[in-house]
C-alpha cells in the first residue's frame, strides 16, 4: 500500500521525452556513420589517383599542362586541309571489308578536310586522371588502373566527350595554350572527337596507304598481336603519316562519326546526335590482328560500352 502510494506521488515523464531522446540520439549516430561512410568511399578514391599519381611519368609530358606532352603545340599536330582518299580498293587491299567500299560502283571516294590539329598520342591514363581530379567526374576503376602512360580504356562515349570539353575549357583559359592552337578555338575551332574522315586523313595521309606507314604490316610499327596495351609512342614510326602514333593498334579510338553505310558525308557528323546510335571507331587494337589495324577499317560501339581495348584522342577541329 504504501509502495503504491509512494509511486502514484512521483511526477509523471513529460510525454515525448524519452521517444525525443532516443530519435535525436539515432539522428547522430546516423550521421556520423553516413559520414564517415562517405569519407571513406573518398578515400578510397584518392587513394587509388594518389597511386597512379605516385607512379613515375615518363620523360616528356608536362604535369603543369594537364599531363599533355612537353612540346611546342602540347603534343598536338597539324593536319593540313584538303583532300584524301577514303575507303578501301578490294584491288589494292585483298583484306577489305565491305563497309570500307564506297559503293557498289565506286570502291573509294575522295573527301576534302578543313585544316585540323589532332593528339599525336592516344589520351594517357594520366590526362584522364587529371580530368577526374578536376571535375570529381565519376569514374570507373579500369580506367585508371593501367600505367600513367598507357593509354586509357573503359570509358564510355560520353566520357570521351566530357573529357574534351573539360580540355578545351582548360585551354581556352592558360596562357600555356600555344598561338596555334588559340587562334583554332576562337575562330570556332572546338576540342573534340575527330570525325572518322578526320581520322582516316591524319592515319593514311593522302597517298592512300594501307597502314599508317606503308601497304604492309610491320610488327615494329604498332601493338597488335598481344595481350595489352603498351605506354603510347613505345613503336617509332617514323615513316608513319604526319608522325602521330598509335593509329594502328594499341586501343580502338572513339570518333564522333555516327555508324553509316559509304558514301561518307561530313553532314552526319553531330554532336548533337542522339547517344542511342553505333559510332564509329578506328585503328583497332593491341588484340587484334594484322587485318583489323587497317587505316580504312571501321568498327562500330554502343556509347555506353566499357571495354578494355577501346579509348580515344582529341583534335582541335572547326568542323
Amino acid at each position: 500500500m504504501t509502495q503504491s502510494q509512494d509511486n502514484s506521488s512521483q511526477p509523471e515523464k513529460a510525454p515525448g521525452r524519452t521517444t525525443g531522446f532516443a530519435v535525436l540520439t539515432a539522428l547522430v549516430v546516423f550521421t556520423a556513420f553516413w559520414m564517415n561512410y562517405q569519407s571513406s568511399l573518398l578515400e578510397t578514391d584518392q587513394s587509388m589517383l594518389a597511386e597512379i599519381a605516385g607512379t613515375t611519368m615518363a620523360d616528356g609530358f608536362n604535369s603543369d599542362a594537364w599531363y599533355l606532352p612537353a612540346d611546342e603545340l602540347l603534343g598536338f599536330v597539324e593536319i593540313p586541309a584538303g583532300t584524301f582518299t577514303m575507303g578501301s580498293d578490294p584491288a589494292l587491299d585483298r583484306q577489305a571489308y565491305g563497309n570500307e567500299r564506297w559503293s557498289n560502283t565506286r570502291r573509294q571516294g575522295t573527301v576534302d578536310v578543313p585544316r585540323f590539329y589532332i593528339g599525336r598520342f592516344e589520351v594517357t591514363v594520366a590526362q584522364y586522371r587529371a580530368f577526374i581530379e578536376d571535375t570529381g567526374y565519376q569514374f570507373d576503376e579500369q580506367a585508371v588502373s593501367a600505367a600513367p602512360n598507357h593509354p586509357v580504356t573503359a570509358v564510355t562515349w560520353p566520357d570521351a566527350l566530357a573529357y574534351s570539353r573539360w580540355l578545351e575549357a582548360n585551354l581556352r583559359g592558360s596562357d600555356q595554350t600555344p598561338v596555334e592552337l588559340r587562334d583554332l578555338l576562337d575562330s570556332g575551332g572546338h576540342v573534340v572527337l575527330p570525325t572518322e574522315a578526320e581520322w582516316e586523313k591524319a592515319a593514311r595521309g593522302t597517298d592512300g596507304r594501307i597502314f599508317p606507314w606503308g601497304s604492309q604490316a610491320v610488327a615494329g610499327n604498332g601493338n597488335f598481336n598481344s595481350a595489352a596495351t603498351t605506354e603510347v609512342g613505345s613503336f617509332s614510326c617514323t615513316g608513319c603519316a604526319y608522325g602521330l602514333a598509335d593509329m594502328s593498334g594499341n586501343v580502338w579510338e572513339l570518333t564522333r562519326s555516327p555508324f553509316q553505310d559509304y558514301p561518307y558525308s561530313p553532314d552526319d557528323d553531330r554532336e548533337d546526335l542522339s547517344e542511342d546510335a553505333l559510332w564509329v571507331m578506328r585503328g583497332g587494337s593491341f588484340s587484334d590482328s594484322a587485318a583489323n589495324i587497317r587505316t580504312a577499317v571501321r568498327g562500330g560501339v554502343d556509347p555506353g560500352v566499357r571495354n578494355g581495348t577501346i579509348g580515344f584522342r582529341v583534335v582541335i577541329s572547326s568542323q
